[in-house]
């Protein structure tokens, strides 16, 4: 082959070559557009509708129109679903991007490893398993993909709600990750506010759990209130075995805050301690509890109550109360329980120690009052009440009956006894007590 010849047939492969990489550049542009038409179609909207609700349990759900922001991922604005059969009862989401794994067809789904979201709120709920329809299929549907598989769900700012007892509550405001599980899902969250009834906000610093058809498994819970902490962990089932086994542990937490709006601000100091709850189901009447706790710096000032106290007593070191200790532990099941190993104490004023047991609606036990001697100067024939001594005190025994809504106590009338026996100091006692209602605002105990 001559020189000539040699430079004619490389310049026909170098156009064959041209030829052939202008055909796949014009075949991958079309097949581009053809991908971006039918992912922003009508079609595939649907078509994702529908897995996507099979794969979360929905009974259907809707994607706002889909953009393809590139090879492999996509974008829309809104997805809704609700009336969920299985652990989310909702997802409503916004800002969505997600990116699709091709190698998940072999494996018979349509995998979307990550699927960001900007906001939105998951409802979750305890299930129980229920069979679902089985609809009928093309003969071709083995070689398909039958569901969609999400990989890894990560939310901004989002709520994550439930309903307890008839009652909102939920994490707000949480940064969640919602991560499979088999056909379940697991649920980390970090950062927002936990809100429930009957308890303050809380913050939300972690927490991670799974529910199945079978079981609610809560791993971890950390909760922050003011400068204390709450940890949680248990189990629920939530299928035919209903049974619960929860414990939570908590430090240093504001008691001002878990009180009645009416005692904030007359009430301090930080508590401490546990609860281990158990039963055959998540109702409160079928639980049975315990628990101990430890209140540190309590303090108890500018209420009504002690200051007619010091009013009666003449002594007006009882307006404000700071506790050296202050502690119990509960014991409940069943409707039934006891508060023992009660010790309230200021040293050099008084102690309190004893039991209160409930039983259904009945009230009984019984406390151990001692108070310094120095406290009962007002009171005439003191060891007649005060039938004790022991250590700094003198001591008397209060038993309780009756009921929650009309309790019982037999101090009260031996203290009347004693005191009707010299008129005087009981008249005193009378006016002062009067004197101290007549001098106290109408609107309330200060």
């Amino acid at each position: 082959m001559n020189r000539h010849s040699g430079k004619r047939l490389l310049a026909i492969q170098a156009v064959c070559v041209a030829v052939v990489l202008v055909s796949c550049a014009a075949a991958v542009v079309w097949l581009n557009s053809a991908i971006t038409h039918y992912v922003e179609g009508g079609a595939f909207r649907a078509e994702l509708e529908k897995e996507t609700a099979k794969g979360l349990h929905f009974p259907s759900s809707n994607f706002s129109s889909i953009k393809r922001t590139g090879l492999l991922s996509a974008a829309a604005d809104e997805f809704r679903a609700e009336n969920g059969r299985k652990a989310m009862t909702k997802f409503d989401a916004h800002g969505i991007t997600g990116r699709f794994n091709p190698l998940g067809v072999f494996l018979r789904r349509w995998q979307i490893d990550n699927l960001h979201i900007e906001g939105g709120e998951v409802g979750v709920q305890t299930y129980e398993p229920k069979p679902e329809p089985s609809l009928p299929k093309s003969w071709f549907h083995v070689f398909l993909p039958d569901r969609v598989y999400l990989k890894r769900i990560w939310s901004e700012p989002a709520d994550v709600t439930w309903r307890l007892r008839d009652q909102p509550a939920g994490f707000f405001g949480t940064r969640l990750l919602i991560t499979p599980h088999g056909r379940d899902f697991e649920y980390r969250a970090i950062d927002g506010m936990m809100k429930m009834a009957l308890i303050p906000d809380l913050q939300l610093r972690h927490t991670h759990m799974l529910i199945t058809k079978t079981q609610l498994s809560l791993y971890e819970l950390d909760l922050g209130s003011g400068g204390g902490s709450i940890h949680g962990a248990g189990t629920a089932g939530t299928g035919e075995d209903r049974n619960v086994d929860f414990t939570l542990d908590f430090d240093k937490l504001p008691v001002g805050e878990w009180l009645p709006e009416s005692w904030r601000g007359h009430v301090a100091g930080v508590a401490q301690g546990n609860v281990h709850w158990s039963g055959p189901n998540p109702k409160i009447e079928e639980a049975s509890l315990q628990g101990s706790l430890r209140v540190q710096g309590a303090r108890l000032r500018d209420l009504k109550f002690l200051k007619e106290l010091a009013s009666i007593t003449r002594k007006r070191s009882l307006v404000e109360l700071n506790l050296n200790e202050c502690s119990a532990q509960l014991v409940w099941a069943k409707r039934a329980g006891e508060i023992k190993q009660i010790v309230v104490e200021e040293k050099g004023k008084f102690r309190i120690e004893g039991a209160v047991s409930l039983h259904g609606n009945s009230l009984g036990g019984a406390l151990r009052l001692g108070v310094v001697p120095e406290y009962l100067e007002w009171l005439p024939k003191a060891e007649e009440v005060f039938t004790r001594e022991q250590g700094a005190y003198l001591w008397t025994t209060v038993h309780l009956s009756g009921t929650l809504d009309s309790p019982q106590q037999d101090f009260s009338p031996r203290l009347l006894a004693a005191l009707k026996e010299t008129p005087g100091p009981f008249l005193g006692a009378m006016l002062r007590a009067l004197g101290e209602w007549l001098e106290s605002p109408a609107d309330g105990d200060k």
